[in-house]
């Protein structure tokens, strides 16, 4: 017996020290290499599963910022409640790292304008190109093409697409929704600064926003089979008080044959934003 006691208590002895020691650590994720090259391979259809686009900030679940009366009478507030819990926003923990958006006075003032004016001034609902880093978390998924030295970046939503230059080719010439994108490779994260962003873009429905002189630095970084770490810092001295940032998980869409489809939503939108001109408006 004593024999025995004695393997039992060795045995409950290296498990102990294998717990204790963290004997046998998991290996850092190697990415795969894009061919012909050193790179990270980044190829994929990619989708963020969060609740970024209703609020960066933490929330709770409430009811769709369309509750009160528009401009053209109570009829956002009368539809929204009907849709029931259709029309909710679902709670969220957050992409804002290290605390609330630092919106200076003038700032703060104008998204919560924007928060009751939802209905009107969010360019998502009027499908209007969403913008950078919005992009990225919008509830649709995007796809990344890469080869050594291109980088191009298609949405499906509104069907967005941007290229980023390897190469910087100097500032941009003109504003516009999608802005410049410069990128360049940080050991195997591939980092994009985006400037040129007009001051008509959100980053979700919540109303927070940016002026014209937008900066967005981006991270991605390949850290699984199947999952890519996103960082974007947000730089705006008009707008916000210091720079900031927001980070989350990619993943990538698995099912057979996955593809980025048609979401063509201007036809969806028409109605919304021109049905007062009807000679006959249609019946509600």
């Amino acid at each position: 017996m004593k024999p025995r006691c004695n393997r039992s208590a060795r045995v409950v002895a290296v498990v102990v020290l294998l717990l204790v020691s963290g004997a046998a650590p998991a290996q850092e994720y190697v990415a795969p290499r894009l061919p012909g090259t050193q790179l990270p391979d980044l190829n994929g259809i990619w989708q963020a599963l969060n609740e970024a686009n209703y609020d960066l900030e933490r929330h709770l679940a409430r009811h769709s910022m369309a509750l009160r009366d528009g401009p053209h009478g109570p009829l956002p507030a009368v539809a929204t409640l009907r849709l029931g819990a259709v029309g909710a926003v679902p709670p969220g923990l957050g992409v804002v790292e290290g605390g609330p958006i630092p919106y200076t006075d003038a700032g703060l003032a104008k998204k919560q304008e924007n928060q009751r004016e939802w209905l009107d001034r969010d360019p998502e609902i009027k499908c209007y190109l969403p913008g950078v880093p919005r992009a990225t978390y919008l509830p649709h998924p995007f796809q990344i093409f890469q080869s050594g030295d291109v980088a191009l970046f298609t949405y499906q939503f509104a069907g967005a697409v941007r290229e980023v230059h390897m190469t910087d080719p100097g500032p941009p010439p003109v504003d516009s929704w999608m802005g410049q994108s410069v990128g360049r490779w940080e050991g195997d994260t591939l980092v994009i600064e985006v400037t040129g962003q007009n001051d008509q873009t959100w980053f979700d429905r919540s109303g927070n926003h940016h002026s014209d002189q937008l900066k967005v630095t981006e991270r991605y970084t390949r850290v699984g089979p199947d999952h890519l770490h996103y960082e974007a810092l947000i730089e705006d001295p008009v707008t916000f008080t210091r720079p900031w940032k927001i980070s989350m998980p990619l993943y990538r869409r698995m099912e057979p044959d996955a593809r980025l489809l048609d979401f063509r939503c201007v036809e969806f939108v028409e109605e919304l934003m021109f049905g007062e001109l009807r000679r006959k408006p249609l019946e509600r």
